[in-house]
């Protein structure tokens, strides 16, 4: 039967991402210990979304849960401390942000957290931390889900992103007959990553269930340059793209390369998440 291998929760977007043994699923992504998937995200002066596409040293910025706060580390900064707990701002600390098409409210973390981010990933032009509002809801678009309603943060489109163990040992075997070096894991970013399925097997299931969660993957993942970024470095290597391209370009999506599928939470959402759990798998067809 397949299994829960890892859950990985990334409470700022593009930074690194945090493995935990259980987290809460959530409608809008996983959150574990007072932390919710991709809650903050960097932002330009006028609110634009910054990632490690541009910016790959946002792959050494490294949070953590620690009590009441999220302790953020990056090499050669000394620790950020973010309260966890939501404290209600002035009007002057809302923004209007842009993540894709979608115009999001937030609370702007203030001048420290920003001076902070701003030396941590070598920029000299403003940026801004700034966290997802409470009462805000990001809707995912529906032309996917089959009409399902769902909501996400700050990720790219949906509030998760699986991958099963097979198929990044599929694209690893591919890559040692080419005399390539293996990828980690982490190059692709997921939150659930499951064994015990076929290689990309994910991208035929109609379901992943726990007996109380159910979770539905509904729109393949379109691969960006980040899988080519060494997420313990921050530095791009040769990207996989030209191997995955012979294999993996998706008609559906126009012909983009994918790996990965988006999901949403169609049933269960408060559930609790463990690393080890056995889940039901339907295929579509």
């Amino acid at each position: 039967m397949p299994t829960l291998t890892h859950l990985l929760v990334y409470p700022i977007k593009s930074c690194g991402g945090i493995a935990v043994r259980e987290a809460t699923l959530l409608e809008s992504g996983l959150s574990s210990h007072g932390v919710h998937d991709r809650e903050w995200m960097l932002v330009t002066e006028d609110g634009r979304f910054l990632s490690q596409r541009e910016h790959p040293r946002m792959a050494l910025i490294r949070p953590l849960p620690e009590g009441g706060n999220l302790r953020v580390k990056a090499p050669g900064m000394g620790d950020l401390l973010l309260p966890l707990a939501w404290r209600e701002a002035p009007e002057t600390s809302l923004r209007s942000v842009q993540i894709w098409d979608d115009t999001v409210r937030a609370l702007d973390a203030g001048d420290v957290a920003a001076d902070w981010f701003a030396k941590a990933i070598g920029v000299r032009e403003p940026i801004r931390l700034v966290r997802f509002h409470h009462d805000a809801v990001r809707p995912t678009s529906v032309k996917w889900t089959g009409g399902v309603p769902s909501q996400t943060r700050f990720a790219d489109g949906y509030p998760l992103l699986l991958i099963g163990q097979a198929s990044l040992d599929d694209l690893n075997g591919r890559l040692r007959a080419a005399g390539r070096s293996t990828l980690p894991m982490d190059r692709f970013r997921p939150n659930l990553v499951v064994d015990g399925l076929a290689a990309f097997e994910e991208d035929y299931l109609a379901s992943l269930s726990t007996g109380t969660a159910e979770i539905r993957p509904v729109k393949p993942c379109a691969r960006c340059p980040i899988p080519s970024i060494d997420q313990a470095t921050g530095i791009p290597g040769r990207d996989p793209m030209d191997i995955l391209q012979t294999y993996r370009a998706n008609p559906r999506m126009d012909g983009a390369v994918c790996m990965g599928m988006n999901c949403i939470v169609s049933a269960g959402a408060g559930s609790l998440l463990r690393v080890g759990q056995e889940v039901a798998a339907e295929l579509a067809f």
